[in-house]
């Protein structure tokens, strides 16, 4: 038997690596202005060097204390997570120029340097877990005779099985802490706080079963160093000022969807949200052209729908046209807590009704009709912002706009020149507007302005302006003939004559071509390193027992069809920060109950490896029907269900996934190697599902044909599992 405190020592990495995992996930997506580009790289990064520690485990077998190891790698796995928030907040603007964009290479780099420690100690801790004999009060006697327990039995390995249930229902533990307790009432270093303490509690008590009074005494030290620098240095309040140099830090704070940050300098308020500028004050031009060119179709308007952007002016900018009312639409609360302490001359009218929900979600239930429908929101440069550029929310917009009424948003700079992957954007939306609009017009200003209706729409927008009696102090009629020249105007006709894909919440082809643009501003090459890389995996799979290929491709698909879920739900609900850590959870707790079920499964253990390789391709292929399908449920208590009904997919998504990898690891001898290939494999292919699935198939290919090549991958894992693994059909 092996004693408690090893057990709980398991289920502590599970715990931390999930509360770290999810706190990081915003640190440094925010550090390196990320997409779903940088999401994926961290979560691929993240399983790549967790699989590189898991293939080092294989040595475990050979230490002569390994349980004094164990109690040491802990002290890391507490203090690395809170070392690396304060280097990526103290070091991003130092080795990056501030304000320039992090591409590829340099969020890769910066995501190996800052996870290395963390995640390869974790994948080593795995394996040694599996494989070593973890009886702290017996190591000092040497590795030669069977270790025994202060009750005289023979300690024996925990086991692949018993290692992945218990640090599986410590990421359960973990995501339920988060999502529930966390997220909601602690900053990035209270939240790392409690896995640390757990860890440095854990390794203390292995120092004392082990009779190590250098590591309990260095544990201690630890923990208390760490409550002193937590109570009285404040390294929120510091690194947070260190990262926002550029102007006073007047306000910080976390919403469960974002780190809201406003700056001051010389009177002017920045606004920031993650770490990207969300608007200024003073910026009058800009909150012009957001507004002008729409209303200016529908000068009597009476009621307007404004999703997002309200406290940067557009609303109280709306107000000039004599609007009844403005229904201001804005997902994340303290946002708007922000804006009524620094621009509150901005909301305080009476005719703006400030609504707190997703943008989305709102206009799919509103029973209102408005005149003109304003949208300011950022280009579709992620998967949630392209939710906002598809047939599907033209279409409901459509619904809730006066029979003549206008819709109206901008997208894609422009400065006299129509580079191609500006040409697909900009074809791009005009023939998704095109699906389900009768009329659509662009204004080449240095933002495109889209303007869409089933009524007319009209060009001499100065005049129309003028005669309406409002005040600008940009958008005037020379201003407009300037940008409304004919040769602007034709670079507008050429880009929109080019035949355009249509840009769906399932196939985001807009999303893709955002990512070419964004691509295009990096020089990027394949170069030595990311050949041997390459090399390296073709090797890798080319020695490949059979066995650990099909939980290559089980691992591919659990973490490549877990992002799908996780866009799916995006698309249906918003944000899916606040509901990461409960998707997360039920993804963990199927793989522990899964991996619990194999103990109980009849028949011969590789045939069932083969059949669970069919269950998976099967889930893959019918995954996106069941995503469209939630996401165009009702209101009320069906929307409630079909949020968890989300959670439900990833609980049997992993659970076919844990019971395959527990099944595996009972089929073959339970040795240090066999350990070590099976998490190492598993490891490997969640890192390319992540990478892949999230960062060039669904944008490439859409998410039904990223499914379909999901699961054909998990078919030849059982096809080549059935013929090189001896297996004889029944």
């Amino acid at each position: 038997m092996v004693p408690l405190v090893p057990r709980l020592a398991v289920f502590a990495l599970g715990f931390s690596a999930v509360v770290t995992q999810l706190v990081l996930m915003r640190e440094l997506l925010s550090a390196f202005s990320g997409n779903e580009i940088g999401l994926g790289i961290l979560l691929g990064v993240w399983l790549l060097l967790m699989g590189l520690g898991s293939w080092a485990g294989r040595t475990a077998t050979r230490l002569k204390a390994p349980s004094g190891l164990l109690a040491g790698a802990l002290v890391i796995l507490a203090l690395w997570p809170l070392i690396a928030v304060f280097l990526v907040r103290m070091l991003r603007n130092a080795v990056l120029v501030r304000g320039v964009e992090a591409g590829v290479v340099e969020t890769t780099l910066g995501c190996l340097a800052l996870l290395f420690p963390y995640c390869v100690v974790s994948g080593y801790l795995l394996t040694l877990a599996c494989t070593a004999r973890l009886s702290p009060s017996r190591e000092r006697e040497g590795a030669g005779a069977p270790l025994a327990d202060a009750r005289g039995s023979e300690c024996e390995p925990l086991g692949v099985g018993t290692v992945y249930v218990l640090d599986s229902v410590g990421s359960i533990a973990g995501g339920i802490l988060f999502t529930f307790v966390l997220l909601q009432f602690f900053s990035p270093f209270g939240a790392l706080a409690f896995p640390a303490f757990l860890n440095l509690f854990l390794a203390a008590a292995l120092g004392v079963t082990g009779r190590q009074r250098a590591l309990v005494s260095a544990s201690v030290a630890a923990a208390l160093a760490l409550a002193v620098v937590l109570a009285a240095w404040n390294p929120e309040q510091l690194t947070t000022a260190r990262q926002y140099s550029q102007g006073q830090v007047v306000f910080a704070g976390y919403s469960p969807y974002a780190k809201i940050v406003v700056t001051e300098a010389a009177g002017q308020f920045d606004f920031y949200e993650n770490g990207v500028p969300y608007f200024s004050t003073q910026n009058v031009e800009e909150v012009e052209g957001k507004v002008h060119y729409a209303m200016a179709q529908r000068p009597n308007a009476r009621r307007v729908l404004l999703l997002s952007g309200g406290v940067s002016g557009t609303a109280k900018e709306i107000l000039k046209y004599g609007v009844e009312r403005v229904d201001y639409v804005e997902l994340d609360p303290l946002i708007v807590a922000a804006g009524r302490t620094y621009t509150a001359e901005n909301l305080q009218d009476s005719r703006i009704n400030v609504i707190v929900a997703d943008a989305r979600v709102f206009v799919r239930e509103t029973r209102e009709r408005y005149d003109v429908v304003l949208v300011d929101l950022p280009e579709p440069s992620t998967s949630q912002l392209n939710r906002f550029y598809t047939r599907e929310f033209y279409s409901a917009v459509n619904g809730i706009l006066a029979p003549d009424g206008v819709l109206g948003f901008a997208a894609g700079e422009y400065t006299d020149y129509v580079s191609p992957e500006l040409a697909q954007v900009l074809g791009t939306i005009n023939a998704t507007l095109k699906q389900v609009f009768a009329n659509v017009l662009l204004i080449p200003a240095d933002k495109v302005a889209f303007l869409a209706s089933q009524g007319a729409l009209h060009q001499d927008i100065g005049k129309r302006i003028e005669e309406s009696g409002v005040q600008t102090k940009l958008i005037k009629p020379s201003y407009l003939r300037f940008i409304m020249t004919p040769d602007r105007l034709a670079d507008m006709e050429r880009a929109t004559a080019q035949p355009a894909s249509i840009n769906e919440d399932f196939n985001p082809v807009l999303y893709y071509a955002q990512l070419r643009q964004w691509l295009g501003k990096f020089q990027f090459s394949v170069g030595v390193f990311e050949v041997v890389l390459l090399a390296l995996l073709a090797a890798y799979l080319w020695r490949i027992r059979a066995v650990p290929f099909a939980i290559f491709s089980a691992g591919f698909a659990a973490s490549g069809l877990e992002v799908v879920i996780l866009m799916g739900f995006q698309i249906a609900f918003g944000s899916v920060y606040h509901r990461v850590g409960l998707i997360v959870t039920a993804f963990m707790a199927g793989l522990a109950l899964g991996a619990a079920a194999a103990k109980r499964l009849p028949g011969h253990a590789r045939r069932n490896v083969i059949a669970l390789a069919g269950v998976i391709a099967v889930f893959a292929w019918l995954l996106p029907w069941l995503l469209r399908a939630l996401s165009y449920v009702g209101t009320g208590m069906a929307l409630m269900l079909a949020e968890g009904a989300f959670a439900g997919l990833a609980f049997v998504l992993a659970a076919i996934v844990g019971l395959q990898f527990a099944l595996a690891g009972r089929d073959e001898s339970a040795t240090g190697v066999t350990a070590s290939s099976l998490y190492t494999a598993d490891f490997i292919g969640a890192c390319l599902g992540a990478l892949l699935v999230s960062a060039l198939l669904i944008p490439l290919l859409g998410v039904t044909a990223a499914c379909v090549l999901t699961g054909v991958m998990n078919l030849l894992g059982g096809v080549v599992v059935f013929y090189r693994g001896g297996v004889k059909a029944a």
